[in-house]
């Protein structure tokens, strides 16, 4: 009787524990719980059982979510679709009362940058905070063009988790101490009890105390690295319609302008971090309402999210939509569990169906309003 209660309570922790799993991407396990038998007592009903049968409780789950990319790419497309529907009907309206305003004219050159500005800022904290939410290769991809020493990363998610902690000795000084005898700065500077906060030269990784120094070092330091990706592939992909000199520096033109927008994306980043814990943040807010341990646990780095969104501004606007409905779902994928309860998939497949269904009854009826070249793609597929 002890034993079945146990192996009920048990079963009771694990489904309160569910929603908490659910949370991570890798796949639920909850550590198997055995009740054994009693042993030396002599007396009671479990005298005399053996270890065979002993009662061993494990709750397993079956899940689902290996197509949630797909269902997450397919809703955002419809949801894309249904809003430039929404806009042409409210943009007739508004001519035909003559009532368009400056504002209105403005709002869809902003709507792509803003939905890759508040995309992107999801993205980049999942990769400070959450890394196990992004894919290993997009994550990867990320470390590459960042070129961040992983121990100022650690450093940062631990005084998000209060285990960095300024003007204290909890033991995290050898993290950065590393880090300061391979740039040859001051053993002090790694040791958050005794400098408060971080100095911004750590940040900037060898480039120099200088904030603005440091943004234009990142800045040429990520545009010859996307030169060295942008160009061969605008070159690999115009190859056959390349056949006149304004082909080749209409193509070149594309790379340097997307290089600049990822050189801008890394550098206001950068520079976004240092105004807001050294320079910008301090002065606007005081040192005892808003402290170092307070910029240093997400405050600034949220802000370097907030603002390198917004370099999309240098791609053209057919580039910058492109790039905004391409993000949206990974920024998506990081806000929603990978994998849930399979009892819950009608749900997901309810989304798809519908969101399947308007960009197909779009394409049939006006496959104008569905932008990019998934749109392109598309309406050749259907003629």
């Amino acid at each position: 009787m002890d034993a079945q209660m146990l192996a009920r309570g048990n079963r009771s922790k694990a489904r309160i524990l569910q929603p908490f799993q659910l949370l991570n991407q890798k796949p639920i396990r909850l550590q198997r719980s055995d009740v054994l038998s009693s042993q030396g007592n002599g007396n009671g009903d479990n005298a005399g059982h053996s270890p065979e049968k002993n009662i061993t409780a494990q709750y397993s789950p079956d899940l689902a979510g290996r197509t949630m990319d797909l269902t997450l790419f397919t809703f955002t497309r419809a949801m894309d679709v249904l809003v430039c529907l929404a806009w042409s009907r409210w943009r007739a309206l508004r001519t035909s009362q003559n009532r368009w305003s400056l504002a209105e004219s403005v709002a869809p050159v902003l709507a792509d940058t803003g939905l890759f500005a508040a995309s992107s800022a999801v993205v980049m904290w999942a990769w400070f905070y959450l890394p196990e939410r992004l894919p290993r290769s997009y994550g990867k991809w990320i470390g590459e063009v960042a070129k961040v020493d992983i121990r100022l990363i650690e450093a940062l998610r631990r005084a998000r988790r209060g285990i960095f902690v300024y003007g204290k000795e909890t033991g995290q000084a050898p993290l950065l101490e590393s880090m300061c005898e391979d740039y040859n700065w001051p053993r002090e500077w790694g040791d958050p009890s005794k400098t408060v906060p971080i100095p911004c030269e750590m940040v900037h990784m060898g480039c120099g105390p200088n904030c603005e120094k440091h943004a234009a070092w990142r800045f040429a330091r990520t545009f010859k690295f996307a030169c060295a990706t942008y160009i061969p592939l605008q070159i690999v992909f115009r190859l056959r319609s390349m056949k006149t000199m304004s082909s080749l520096r209409r193509a070149l033109t594309d790379a340097l302008r997307s290089s600049t927008f990822l050189a801008s994306f890394v550098s206001i980043f950068y520079y976004s971090v240092c105004l807001a814990r050294t320079r910008i943040g301090p002065k606007i807010f005081s040192r005892e309402t808003v402290t170092p341990q307070v910029w240093d646990s997400g405050l600034c780095v949220g802000a370097g999210c907030l603002m390198c969104g917004w370099s999309i501004l240098v791609e053209s606007a057919r580039k910058r939509q492109e790039i905004a409905l391409f993000v949206a779902p990974r920024a998506a994928a990081t806000v929603l569990p990978r994998y849930y309860d399979k009892k819950y998939q009608s749900r997901e497949r309810v989304t798809f169906a519908l969101s399947a269904a308007v960009l197909f009854t779009c394409l049939r009826e006006r496959p104008s309003m569905v932008r990019g070249v998934f749109g392109k793609i598309a309406k050749s597929v259907l003629k």
